[in-house]
């Protein structure tokens, strides 16, 4: 069994070996050997920069079948708020919820009203004062993941509540077992999601041993159908329960805002949050009480797995929000302790480790200087990793030469050439 799930594929047919993606990755997971990409899977973090970037549509994300909710008795649909962005003149979030259950499902359940309740526990934390600031938002499973990797000084920082997904899943299951009668195993709960790291989130959570919900089924995939549905509907139901402030967390700023205060930093894009983190970590980031950081450009609504722009998406989902109520959902006695996580945040100290042996890891450091300094550091990405540094490091872990470097192989060949001259 891999020890890392991933949700983001490479398809090797496909792929050109053209370093795009290897430029774009913000962890450095990718190489390119013998004229394909290789993902490292230790070190994705499945943001989806690559499936966006690749010109071959060599990459790729596994989501759930719609096929899949027959395996149980009863299924909730628990969407995404940026599915509601996807669609033309939309008046009434009602129309997609009550096309998903013509669509095969028994009922729904929006992510949008988890996102309420975490927003209510997330004040409610900050209030207390209790947590190390400024605060990092733990929506995105992409940059949680990324911080683990790259920031790990700033894994205290981020708040250990459980993602509006999983309360949403967790919530509605419990709701539909009430309902129905039926136990756990029978009842099904899928997220229509927008991106591959929240696939990547429900195989292999970051907080929890075990996610609630039992798929997830990409937005693309479901969209055609979903349209054809929603276009011959004779009858809406009232099924949503959502307000402005749920709604609004499918872009950027929106989990910020219903904080209600003015001490709060948005940032999106998977550049931008790098350079946030960058500055927290330096320390240069002052008079902040919570950062929200989201992958995707313009936030959810760009997930690679949606099917419109996504500022297009955003100026609906401002649409929308304009008639409806602040917020519809509120926490009961004792939900903020269930919603926190059951694991701590921690570095995977194995994911860059040269050897086990602390002395033989820092011969290998002190060899990988060394060829360092004798790298171009230009970072062209010809050699098939993303950096000189990166080179260096596959150089010293066997995984690559110093001829890679095509600065290195034009030197070598003409040394070669000075002493073939030399003896004719």
């Amino acid at each position: 069994m891999e020890k890392y799930f991933h949700s983001v594929q490479l398809d090797a047919d496909r792929c050109c070996g053209c370093t795009n993606c290897l430029k774009r990755c913000p962890t450095e997971a990718i190489r390119v050997h013998d004229g394909k990409a290789k993902i490292l899977s230790e070190r994705c973090i499945d943001c989806g920069e690559c499936i966006r970037i690749c010109p071959h549509h060599a990459k790729k994300a596994n989501s759930s079948k719609l096929e899949e909710i027959r395996d149980f008795e009863y299924t909730v649909a628990i969407p995404a708020p940026a599915l509601f962005g996807q669609f033309n003149n939309l008046d009434s979030i009602d129309v997609v919820l009550t096309g998903l259950k013509r669509l095969g499902f028994d009922d729904v359940f929006e992510v949008s009203r988890a996102a309420e309740l975490v927003s209510e526990a997330t004040r409610r934390l900050i209030k207390e004062n209790k947590l190390n600031k400024p605060i990092i938002s733990s929506a995105c499973p992409a940059v949680v993941r990324l911080i683990r990797i790259r920031f790990p000084e700033l894994c205290d920082n981020v708040m250990p509540l459980m993602a509006p997904i999983e309360v949403a899943a967790r919530v509605a299951k419990q709701e539909a077992m009430e309902k129905t009668g039926l136990p756990k195993s029978k009842v099904g709960v899928f997220f229509i999601t927008p991106c591959p790291a929240k696939v990547t989130e429900i195989h292999s959570p970051n907080y929890t041993a075990h996610s609630e919900c039992d798929g997830a089924i990409a937005v693309s995939k479901i969209y055609p159908e979903l349209t054809q549905i929603m276009d011959h509907l004779t009858e809406v139901e009232p099924l949503g329960q959502s307000g402005l402030m749920g709604i609004g967390w499918a872009t950027s700023g929106g989990e910020s805002a219903a904080m209600l205060g003015d001490k709060y930093l948005a940032a999106d894009g998977i550049e931008n949050v790098i350079r946030v983190l960058e500055e927290l970590e330096d320390e240069h980031i002052r008079g902040v009480d919570f950062i929200e950081l989201n992958a995707c450009s313009g936030g959810c609504v760009g997930g690679v797995l949606n099917v419109e722009n996504p500022y297009v998406a955003q100026a609906r989902i401002q649409k929308l929000r304009k008639f409806l109520p602040v917020s519809l959902n509120h926490l009961e006695e004792g939900q903020l302790t269930q919603m926190l996580w059951e694991n701590e945040l921690t570095y995977d100290a194995d994911i860059f480790r040269l050897d086990k042996d602390i002395s033989k890891a820092m011969e290998m450091m002190s060899q990988m200087e060394d060829i360092y300094k004798g790298l171009p550091h230009l970072d062209c990405g010809s050699c098939g990793a993303p950096t000189c540094r990166a080179l260096a490091e596959d150089i010293v872990r066997g995984k690559a030469k110093e001829t890679d470097c095509i600065f290195k192989l034009r030197a070598k060949i003409q040394n070669v050439y000075d002493q073939l001259k030399g003896t004719i």
